[in-house]
């Protein structure tokens, strides 16, 4: 990956930054976003030896996309590799869920996915080259009580991967998902003892994930050898769903 730039959303912790990590390890230069500037794990990036800027940025609000996409051109070059990772949960039962949790939930995890996916696409096609990886997750997939408006941004993030890779396919870009099952993550760590075990007993690989399991296979995606792969969602769930 050398020479390339990637540009990774809700790079500050968690699955987001094994996933900027794995990729400077590969020769990536990074463009690293999150709400809460993510400058830590851009040092980390340096100290690889690679490239790295960090911004604080809400991918829900075009302006801040486009002037965001404007800086990283300027500082490091085209963006040809593209993580939508930036997401967020606001759970409730559907009969308590207040209208602005799940407008929130919608707006950063599916809107704020369109929002940097066009502004980068259309550079991807002029180069006939381009990984886009957009992280949903298996709650997409099958579904998840108290969490009806997580499950729907991520079953549209699967549907919007599957259209724009069809949109983008002609020009040699490629469009794909990953969707993790139990990691273990600070979004995850407030899940109470007694679900978790639950939640362990339908895993058969008998463990919960971390971040590195998710970040090796975005990195085999965004890779030059997995392009002949798009429109597809990579489970990184232990087994946890097999249909």
């Amino acid at each position: 990956m050398t020479g390339r730039v990637a540009f990774v959303t809700g790079a500050s912790r968690g699955i987001g930054r094994s996933i900027a990590l794995e990729l400077a390890r590969r020769g990536a230069d990074l463009a690293l976003v999150a709400r809460g500037e993510p400058a830590q794990t851009a040092a980390e990036i340096r100290s690889l030896g690679r490239r790295a800027i960090s911004l604080s940025l809400d991918v829900s609000d075009r302006a801040q996309v486009e002037a965001a996409a404007a800086r990283v051109e300027s500082e490091l070059g085209k963006v040809s590799i593209l993580v939508n990772n930036a997401g967020l949960t606001r759970d409730q039962l559907l009969v308590r869920m207040k209208l602005e949790d799940w407008d929130e939930v919608l707006r950063v995890n599916l809107t704020g996915t369109f929002h940097t996916t066009r502004v980068f696409a259309r550079d991807m096609m002029r180069a006939r080259w381009g990984r886009i990886i957009n992280i949903t997750s298996v709650v997409g997939e099958i579904g998840n009580a108290g969490q009806a408006n997580y499950a729907a941004s991520k079953a549209g993030v699967i549907g919007f991967t599957r259209a724009v890779a069809r949109e983008l396919a002609g020009r040699q870009v490629t469009v794909n998902a990953v969707a993790p099952g139990y990691i273990e993550t600070a979004m995850t760590e407030a899940i109470p003892e007694a679900a978790k075990t639950a939640l362990l007993g339908a895993i058969p690989l008998g463990r919960f994930g971390s971040g590195e399991d998710v970040a090796y296979i975005v990195a085999c995606l965004a890779a030059d050898e997995a392009g002949y792969i798009t429109g597809q969602v990579i489970r990184v769930d232990g087994g946890m769903v097999m249909a």
